[in-house]
């Protein structure tokens, strides 16, 4: 029996909000948007046909709260909620607190979300309908001690996870008893403070794994079929940065090994809806179950882009009650596509999140490219729009498809190029740097690439000469052009000189990026005779300086900056979690002294240098802002 929607209220927020919307505007459903009060102008509010305010800016006061949502939904009259990503889209007291009302929920039933949503009751599940499960300890685990001895029953490395947990939360790798007990507190704490959920439990950490995920579909009418597969590999702290569709390492024969036991645990759970099951995969291809998310996922776009299949649409209609319009033998995978999430997180100083307003966000048309590829930019901000502290710090999930991986990855590169972010930091430049790394080009990787490629933090390389020499050129011209309109003078480049720091180019008018179809160059910001630049990876500072100047800068005397170790200064805007030093302390250079809360992730503080603690103006539960004194030392 089909009802059709004709209201659907989007509990969540930023991209994903604004990607239901456009769906069922081509549908013809209307849309509710539900905002906080740091969201009161956000896109998805002014996107939606009627939007609702909740509460204060804590998720938990706003976009957490299911009586608020509840009263939302009877005050417009929404006859269906879709819960997106994240918030309440795995909760089993929202989806059965909707069903009691009569409202559908665009997502599976509550039953498959308990099931599911538990890893150590959804490890068993999966067992007993065949599918391939790691080792490990299932049991819950009640102290530190006791994980230290599990974590040496099971054998080392573990994985030590929240019961509960997703999106890299509650999440910590322990190669020793030391690490094991840090983890543990960290993995309990955060879990208790994500998911309200502190149980946790303990895995074999299978090592240089690749994390591949299956697409599945499935309708209330017994009908599953998975959409391929994509690989999310490249992750920082158990946080995925780039995914792809399909993964470059898969076999036919294991992608459908992998679909086939995908779907059976669909079954097991009369699962109905859009949903992923996770892997890890070794390098023999070995598979092994990870977790089941019950949900729709962030990088869904990659799939969509080689399938053709809208997934939003999809859930839809299976909410609505109909038949899956597709079968297994219709599903083709077409082509490649990459999705880079765009990040607001200073990838120079350890990936910071970073707060504040979009001065300016130029990004690229969605659309087909000259190269015949195609660009597909999911995003929930615009230029002036604000990154609150309180939620993810995502900014847009930048997609490209091209029929060969090679061209997607040059698709993304240009792509990346085209984006322009000013106002705060980003992760462009990284993003940037992974589609250049030779081994991410070959398909070669695990979920340890960025650990292992960026060992000591992402920073920027040696410029190649071409490089360099062409946004001297750039820089340069710019520079003259400005000289010429304001003096009505004749100016040239070649009067100029730029510095690189100790580096010195003569500027050679017409000079261009390689690669740079589009003559857009580097992106430059100007302050009199600086410029920052950016380029791919290669961001920095240069000046620009008539040749005579340039050759006399040897003689300004240099300005001597050096670090106080001896102060310890909050790195970004967040909640002081914990302390683990008082007043007198006698400290080691690299001890941990405290935890950070910053966008849902706990972050682990540690002293620069030893000594002891002469100050500690600050206490456990207090917001800090960036470069705020947490402890100084004599």
């Amino acid at each position: 029996m089909t009802q059709k929607i004709t209201k659907i209220l989007i509990a969540n927020r930023g991209e994903i909000a604004c990607r239901v919307i456009r769906t069922a505007r081509k549908m013809g459903i209307k849309t509710v948007a539900v905002y906080s009060d740091a969201d009161t102008r956000a896109l998805h509010v002014l996107e939606a046909d009627e939007a609702v305010h909740l509460g204060a800016a804590p998720a938990s006061d706003s976009y957490l709260d299911i009586t608020k949502v509840m009263a939302a939904i009877k005050q417009t009259g929404a006859d269906a909620v879709h819960p997106g990503y994240g918030f309440l889209s795995e909760n089993p007291n929202f989806a059965e607190a909707l069903e009691a009302e009569g409202v559908a929920f665009i997502g599976p039933g509550k039953g498959a979300i308990e099931a599911m949503g538990d890893k150590i009751t959804s490890k068993k599940i999966a067992e007993e309908a065949g599918v391939s499960t790691v080792p490990g300890h299932m049991g819950l685990i009640e102290d530190a001690d006791e994980a230290v001895k599990i974590a040496n029953q099971v054998g080392y490395p573990v994985m030590i996870k929240a019961s509960a947990g997703g999106g890299g939360k509650g999440m910590r790798v322990a190669y020793n008893d030391a690490e094991a007990r840090e983890g543990f507190a960290r993995s309990k704490s955060e879990a208790a403070s994500s998911f309200g959920d502190d149980r946790i439990f303990i895995e074999r950490f299978v090592e240089s794994p690749r994390h591949i995920e299956i697409q599945i579909i499935a309708d209330s009418h017994g009908n599953v079929v998975y959409l391929g597969e994509r690989e999310c590999s490249i992750q920082r702290r158990n946080q995925k940065v780039v995914e792809e569709a399909p993964s470059p390492f898969l076999d036919q024969e294991t992608r459908a090994a992998m679909g086939k036991q995908s779907c059976e645990l669909a079954r097991a759970v009369d699962y109905r809806s859009a949903g992923t099951v996770e892997f890890i995969v070794d390098k023999d291809r070995n598979f092994y179950f990870l977790e089941m998310n019950t949900r729709l996922q962030v990088e869904h776009p990659v799939t969509e882009l080689i399938t053709g299949v809208d997934l939003v649409e999809l859930m839809i209609r299976v909410a609505q009650g109909e038949t899956l319009p597709l079968t297994q033998a219709d599903v083709r995978l077409n082509g490649w596509a990459m999705e880079s999430r765009i990040y607001a997180e200073d990838p120079f100083k350890g990936f910071l999140p970073s707060i504040g307003r979009l001065a300016r966000y130029d990004s690229p048309e969605s659309g087909t490219t000259e190269a015949g590829a195609l660009i597909r930019n999911d995003t929930g901000v615009y230029a002036g729009a604000a990154i609150p502290i309180y939620y993810d710090p995502m900014i847009a999930k930048l997609c490209t498809w091209a029929p060969t991986r090679e061209g997607a990855i040059e698709a993304m590169r240009g792509a990346l190029d085209q984006t322009r972010i000013d106002g705060l930091a980003h992760n462009i430049p990284f993003l940037s740097a992974l589609m250049d790394q030779p081994k991410f080009i070959s398909g070669d990787m695990s979920t340890h690439f960025i650990a292992e490629h960026y060992p000591d933090g992402f920073g920027v390389e040696p410029m190649p000469e071409d490089i360099r020499a062409a946004i001297a050129s750039q820089i340069a011209e710019t520079y003259a052009d400005q000289r010429c309109r304001l003096t009505g003078a004749g100016y040239s480049a070649t009067n100029y000189t730029v510095s690189f720091g100790d580096d010195v180019v003569a500027a050679q008018p017409g000079l261009r990026v390689p690669g740079d179809a589009q003559s857009t160059g580097a992106r430059l910001t100007q302050d009199g005779h600086r410029f920052d630049y950016a380029y791919r990876q290669f961001v920095g500072t240069a000046f620009v300086r008539p040749h005579r100047a340039q050759a006399l800068m040897h003689l300004m005397p240099e300005v001597q900056v050096g670090a106080d170790l001896k102060k310890l200064l909050c790195p970004m805007p967040g909640v002081l979690k914990s302390l683990h030093v008082g007043v007198g302390d006698e400290v080691e250079a690299g001890q941990m002294v405290a935890v950070v809360e910053a966008m849902k992730m706990e972050n682990v503080l540690r002293a620069e240098a030893s000594g002891k603690i002469k100050a500690l103006p600050v206490e456990a539960g207090q917001s800090l802002a960036q470069d705020d004194l947490i402890l100084e030392l004599e």
